[in-house]
């Protein structure tokens, strides 16, 4: 079998749903990933894309942020609910305070309308690799912090810790890469899946609310700042 015959029954093996009220954009978009060899669903509004998401089991949702009756927040946050299939949220609106919305309400990238379809290609597969390369740890640990990937679970001692989707996945890059420096871009591409770098901060307002959460029981600090680089998960000196 060549490699091209083996991603391509890859793929047919993989089921995107596309929730968008706009019948050109879905048009564009089934006959897009169709032909990438992908199985695809599409819904015209959030009800019948949360039917969709029960009956047909995506690997990844396509979710556009202004739906009629139930908005793409709301679906995102019922779906997330569900069960953790990357969702890759489309909006017409560029403004920071809405991608931190959507990425808070558990989607794991945004993409602004008009978009180029080569780029929203580019994420669907990086969602989908990032999927299956997630299979493999199940229990991480560093010092008295412990994380459950399967089950989700976190805890400090055992203090457990309540986290949203994205403080979740960027605690988890921190404890498969212990005591390494990792870059600001490095850690942007790998959990949100594109760069932010230098349109905004949400990268440290999330280490702050991480840092808020993994200390309220008065301990010490273990995510450190590696001034004008990144961060490293380690204990302080």
């Amino acid at each position: 079998m060549t490699q091209e015959q083996e991603n391509r029954n890859l793929k047919n093996a993989l089921r995107i749903l596309v929730v968008d009220d706009d019948p050109k954009i879905t048009a564009m978009l089934k006959r897009s990933l169709v032909f990438e060899g992908y199985s695809v669903a599409v819904a015209a509004d959030g009800k019948e894309g949360l039917a969709a998401y029960a009956s047909f089991g995506p690997h990844l949702v396509v979710l556009d942020v202004m739906l009629p009756g139930m908005d793409g927040w709301q679906v995102c946050r019922e779906i997330r609910q569900k069960g953790d299939v990357p969702i890759l949220m489309l909006t017409a609106k560029d403004e920071v305070a809405d991608r931190v919305k959507g990425l808070d309400a558990g989607a794991d990238d945004y993409l602004v309308k008009p978009f180029a379809l080569e780029e929203l290609m580019a994420r669907v597969r990086a969602l989908l690799r990032r999927r299956r390369e997630d299979g493999g740890q199940g229990h991480l640990a560093f010092g008295d912090l412990t994380m459950n990937a399967i089950s989700r679970e976190v805890f400090r001692g055992r203090r457990a810790i309540t986290l949203t989707v994205k403080e979740f996945d960027l605690l988890r890059f921190f404890l498969e890469h212990p005591r390494q420096v990792l870059t600001r871009d490095l850690i942007m591409e790998r959990v949100w899946g594109y760069d932010f770098a230098g349109e905004s901060n949400v990268l440290e307002v999330y280490v702050g609310m991480l840092r808020q959460k993994l200390e309220e029981g008065g301990e010490r600090r273990i995510i450190q700042t590696v001034r004008g680089v990144g961060y490293v998960l380690k204990e302080q000196g």
